[in-house]
């Protein structure tokens, strides 16, 4: 095996490095020379007494890391590979709450909680309603005219009333939801001059609205699934701190990636017009998978080594940080044909665009499916002839793919 050909210093966390681009050459080198490979990091950087991580960048090594709890933890150093260098101890444990952020066997007692919300009954239930929100947004972004943000317009706004729908917020807080959960992934972004502080505020906003919901369905059960989830917690349910984090997870896991999943997929069709057309004209159900993949919009999760054990090769020491990057294993040669090529016909495609399975598999993928499905159908019905009027912004961040601004036109 050879050595990667990678500069001195090369953090695949970096969110000056991730501003800018997804540095998917250099996940290639690694998969090629060195899958599994030591990133150093200056003591604490990433708000860990420690001094870097392992980068797992193989398709299978990272399906193997999260399907093995048992020797990866979720919890030990929860799932966020990187904070802010300043955060203190207590406020990356207290994150151990949030579902993302449990082992087994106290992650199985809650998922299996929360996913009563989540079952294809439940998702059926939502489709037309939800195909009636995603013609209206559309409509409404198609009547601008001019060049229009697609984030904001558009690719936020369905993710965002889908969560009010599937957990009875009023649509006219929906914009609360979204401040909120901006706040808490943007701190590594100059521009929203946001700090680890107003982060953790805004975090506490969403638990204490989600929490005050909870409280009032005790009092008033309805025929919703927050009364589904807490109104009787000695069968099994949530308590109202436990609904208020499980409200948090979602404003991130069901809000911002799905979000950055359409604007990613729409400024994929923009630019591959070939496939805009494919689409347009057929409408290939592989079509969603296929957005996923190509926008993997967690760039990486982490687990820590609960034992000493091996990976690829690689001896890995208890307590060893390891980074998942399902962006690089959503480009394995090993797994995907021309893997840097955008094909909405793409199948199969077993990408980890939600998670490389295990007990953290995405509860939501049947819905963020759905929601894309229906928002692309929508924009295809209506803006045909979308176009690209400015490259997107990114978003800095250490862990999310995140697009801040992408702006077409109509015309």
């Amino acid at each position: 095996m050879h050595c990667p050909a990678l500069p001195d210093g090369f953090d695949f966390t970096d969110p000056d490095l991730l501003h800018h681009r997804v540095p998917l050459p250099e996940f290639a080198e690694l998969r090629r020379t060195e899958p599994v490979r030591w990133i150093p990091q200056p003591h604490g950087l990433a708000g860990f007494a420690d001094t870097g991580y392992w980068a797992v960048t193989r398709h299978a090594d990272v399906r193997y890391v999260s399907t093995h709890p048992e020797l990866f933890s979720s919890t030990l150093n929860t799932a966020i590979i990187r904070f802010n260098e300043h955060i203190e101890r207590d406020a990356i444990d207290a994150q151990r709450l949030i579902l993302l952020n449990m082992d087994p066997p106290e992650h199985t007692r809650v998922r299996q909680i929360v996913q009563r919300g989540f079952t294809p009954r439940s998702i059926r239930a939502l489709e037309d309603r939800l195909r009636a929100r995603a013609e209206a947004i559309v409509a409404g972004a198609r009547a601008r005219s001019g060049p229009f943000d697609f984030v904001t317009e558009v690719a936020c706004e369905l993710p965002l009333q889908a969560i009010a729908e599937l957990i009875g917020v009023p649509q006219e807080d929906r914009s609360k939801i979204f401040d909120w959960s901006n706040r808490m992934i943007a701190y590594d972004d100059p521009e929203y001059a946001i700090t680890e502080e107003v982060g953790a505020q805004s975090a506490a906003e969403i638990i204490a609205y989600a929490m005050n919901m909870a409280a009032e369905r005790k009092r008033c059960p309805a025929h919703d699934i927050v009364t589904t989830l807490v109104a009787a917690e000695d069968e099994g349910n949530l308590n109202s701190d436990e609904f208020g984090f499980f409200v948090l997870m979602l404003a991130v896991a069901g809000n911002e990636t799905t979000r950055n999943a359409i604007t990613h997929g729409m400024h994929a069709f923009l630019t591959h017009r070939d496939q805009w057309d494919l689409f347009t004209r057929e409408r290939p159900a592989t079509a969603a998978e296929e957005i996923v993949r190509w926008a993997t919009p967690v760039n990486a999760f982490q687990r820590t080594a609960t034992q000493d054990t091996e990976l690829g090769g690689v001896e890995i020491r208890k307590g060893d940080r390891v980074g998942l990057f399902y962006a690089s294993a959503n480009h394995d040669p090993e797994v995907f044909t021309e893997p840097d090529a955008f094909d909405i016909t793409r199948d199969p495609n077993p990408h980890l665009g939600f998670g490389g399975g295990g007990p953290h598999y995405c509860l939501g993928k049947s819905l963020a499916i759905l929601e894309i499905d229906l928002i692309f159908h929508a924009i295809a019905d209506a803006m045909p002839g979308l176009r690209l009027a400015e490259s997107p912004r990114r978003l800095r961040s250490a862990w999310i793919n995140g697009v801040k601004e992408l702006r077409v036109t109509t015309g």
